[in-house]
């Protein structure tokens, strides 16, 4: 039974994602009168299809993509069963002809809209079970935080230069900084006070620790609360992000660490069963409001994580585009399509030989890795 709800989670989340990026773009392009030839979700040959207003849209079997072919976007691939005659190639109607501002509007459109939707996916994750701030809850110990004599109810806003609001921003920090001294500034009753720590290593975690504990979940918030923490849940998905790509880039971390749609359902199952243990003897409602509560805060990250990759500079991709629209709009000259299409042809198929290598990588940890234990 897990495993079909975690079939069934997994294809609402890449569903959701996906309709709102190209929903991004869709949206922009029919308000500045951009022509739609077809509005994809998924890929591949149809499930179903309809016709409207000229617009060809189709629900596809193949879930992990999605496209809005615009009139007149020569940079588009289009798709065999795409209905371009179904539309009038009308110039005033079409994407190139559009000004440069117009068509930056509608390529930034996709990922802002995934922004968005991880924003409201973590206002409704903070108001349905609070956050958890950085005051200290206790103290460990023989731990460094209790010798530097710091505080239960004292309000940690900064490890070193970095600012922290939620618990598991400290968190994130320490491991990414493991065992590095870290200057520790905190509130003490709105006196602001700072110390040094030097994490010290727990043979029973297994890790490096300074020896805080979180003072809890805070629950009952108001709208304005929920906003504020909101906020912050939304900043952290996003900071996770961006923090990985660094970490990839700088070595830290390397393809091995990347996970495509094999890992991610990987990762949907674990959080099912996850919950379904934590939750055994509860009722069935209990269970399955933490299987939604989780699937959310998944959600968020997933899409944070396809808005910040579809800005990346990546030919084929949003980025890439916006690149070549930012230098006509700087220059006034278009860049010459050839080039163009040559440039983002190398990009699809450097992007596409990535997409194998983290398939393969995705089995290979989902399939091998696990049989091991």
């Amino acid at each position: 039974m897990s495993k079909i709800i975690s079939f069934i989670a997994f294809i609402l989340i890449i569903g959701l994602v996906i309709f709102i990026h190209e929903f991004g773009h869709f949206i922009l392009a029919k308000k500045n009168g951009v022509g739609v030839v077809e509005f994809s979700i998924g890929m591949g040959p149809s499930i179903f299809s309809w016709v409207k207003n000229g617009t060809k849209y189709a629900i596809k079997w193949i879930p992990f993509g999605g496209y809005c072919m615009m009139l007149g976007d020569e940079t588009f691939v289009p798709d065999p069963e795409a209905e371009g005659e179904e539309v009038v190639s009308d110039d005033e109607h079409a994407y190139s002809k559009k000004p440069v501002w117009v068509r930056i509007a509608v390529i930034a459109a996709g990922p802002i809209f995934n922004f968005v939707l991880a924003f409201v996916l973590a206002l409704l994750l903070t108001g349905m079970i609070g956050t958890t701030t950085t005051e200290v809850g206790g103290l460990a110990e023989g731990y460094p935080a209790e010798a530097a004599g710091l505080q239960a109810g004292d309000r940690i806003i900064r490890l070193d230069h970095t600012r922290v609001r939620l618990f598991k921003e400290l968190s994130l920090y320490l491991s990414m900084h493991e065992g590095e001294p870290v200057e520790v500034t905190y509130l003490r009753n709105g006196e602001k006070k700072t110390t040094m720590l030097i994490p010290q290593y727990s043979e029973e975690d297994g890790r490096y620790l300074i020896g805080i504990m979180s003072a809890g979940n805070q629950k009952d918030l108001n709208v304005l609360q929920v906003l504020k923490y909101g906020t912050y849940e939304f900043e952290y998905n996003t900071g996770i992000v961006i923090k990985s790509l660094g970490m990839l880039f700088t070595g830290k971390a390397g393809l091995n660490d990347l996970s495509g749609p094999v890992g991610m359902a990987g990762m949907v199952n674990d959080i099912v069963e996850d919950v379904q243990e934590d939750t055994k003897g509860e009722s069935i409602w209990i269970t399955a409001y933490w299987i939604l509560v989780n699937l959310i805060s998944f959600s968020t990250l997933i899409s944070a994580n396809l808005g910040v990759m579809n800005l990346l500079p990546i030919p084929a991709m949003d980025g890439g585009r916006l690149i070549f629209l930012f230098w006509e709009a700087i220059t006034g000259k278009p860049v010459a399509k050839k080039k163009e299409g040559i440039v983002t042809v190398v990009g699809f198929l450097l992007l596409a030989a990535l997409m194998i290598v983290v398939f393969f990588n995705d089995i290979r940890k989902v399939f091998f890795l696990r049989s091991m234990f």
